[in-house]
């Protein structure tokens, strides 16, 4: 067991991801005019922090079994989530007032979008990812509360049960191929995801007896939510204010969608002698332990330890040095994934030796 002053810092260890709240904070001072620039926030999560965790070394420690029991203990690091739910409503709500004033230069306007945007991908999708694993049903409701600020109501069932029992197989459209570009990924991901989470829920109804497009698909739900929302926008704020809007979860749908993209791109499992695939090993997800853009995404980058075991929850995931390791943290990749060319040079190499190595790993191609 950790002797009382370990188990002392680990009580401290939770206000490590209050880093993540300087996002919203800064998206406030935007929305209500405080800020110098309303580019404040985008220059900080892909600016700043790419910066630093270039500068900085990733951090390969685990906390021990013991450890991990302490903070699990600790309610600290499940609130630092919850809060994220009426954050976001009022931020939202603060963004659209904001345009439903107008007055804004085309840059200026440009920049609230982005901070919206990014709001909406980093918390409204990533935060509702890991609330969307919890057993509880009320954690995985604030997950899908987070998902209709973001328009991607659909994620929850795509993601929870298509990407976690097809990831890095080529039925799954959230696994990048091998030489395949990050835009070319937006398409196929974005539309074959909506498709697959149909078909996911549509398989789910035909096995209780149930219409699988009827009123108990909770595709139709999502539908429904998400539709309400945007009538509800332009009835109160205005159509510009919704356009706005439109852009802004747009946006937040590009940012998951690479995030996709540089968690999984080129990595293949193997078929058995049966025709199908082994269990996901830690060789079949890219991760980075640089500390800030862990701590921005509440771990998420330590992503073979999530697939390994999905319910398993952030603060006690685990560095997997057998998985492929990203040259840079996660803000850093997904600026880079924009240039292909650059993108493959950093990773290619790598991938290349792991394949060679790996017998349970081949290239997507």
């Amino acid at each position: 067991m950790p002797d009382a002053l370990s188990r002392s810092a680990l009580r401290w260890r939770a206000l490590r991801y209050t880093i993540t709240y300087i996002v919203p904070c800064g998206a406030w001072a935007t929305f209500t005019d405080r800020n110098p620039t309303p580019w404040m926030v985008p220059l900080f999560a892909f600016g700043l922090i790419p910066l630093l965790d270039l500068i900085l070394r990733g951090r390969h420690t685990n906390l021990s079994e013991a450890e991990e029991r302490v903070v699990l203990e600790d309610p600290t690091f499940d609130v630092l989530l919850y809060l994220f739910v009426p954050i976001q409503y009022v931020l939202l709500f603060l963004f659209l007032h904001r345009m439903q004033e107008g007055g804004l230069q085309s840059l200026d306007l440009a920049g609230h979008i982005a901070t919206m945007g990014i709001l909406c991908g980093v918390y409204g999708i990533n935060v509702a990812h890991e609330l969307g694993h919890r057993s509880k049903r009320w954690e995985r409701d604030l997950a899908r509360a987070l998902l209709l600020s973001s328009l991607y109501m659909h994620f929850i069932i795509e993601h929870n049960r298509g990407h976690h029992r097809r990831v890095a197989t080529p039925e799954d459209p959230a696994s990048a191929r091998y030489g395949e570009t990050v835009y070319g990924f937006w398409f196929r991901s974005i539309l074959y995801s909506w498709l697959s989470a149909w078909n996911i829920e549509a398989e789910r109804l035909r096995k209780i007896g149930k219409r699988p497009y009827g009123m108990k698909n909770e595709m139709l739900h999502t539908l429904a939510w998400q539709f309400g929302l945007l009538v509800l926008i332009g009835a109160v704020f205005g159509i510009p204010a919704l356009l706005a809007f439109l852009a802004a979860a747009l946006l937040g749908i590009l940012l998951l969608e690479t995030v996709n993209y540089i968690e999984h791109y080129g990595l293949r499992r193997v078929r058995n002698n049966e025709g199908t695939y082994g269990r996901v090993q830690h060789v079949h997800s890219w991760n980075s332990d640089h500390l800030l853009g862990r701590m921005l995404l509440f771990e998420l980058t330590r992503h073979s330890d999530h697939h390994w075991k999905a319910s398993k929850k952030y603060q006690v995931l685990r560095s997997q040095e057998e998985g492929p390791q990203l040259p840079t943290g996660y803000p850093g990749m997904m600026l880079l994934s924009l240039v292909p060319p650059l993108f493959f040079l950093a990773v290619h190499p790598p991938l290349q030796q792991l394949a060679d190595s790996e017998r349970d790993l081949i290239l997507a191609r």
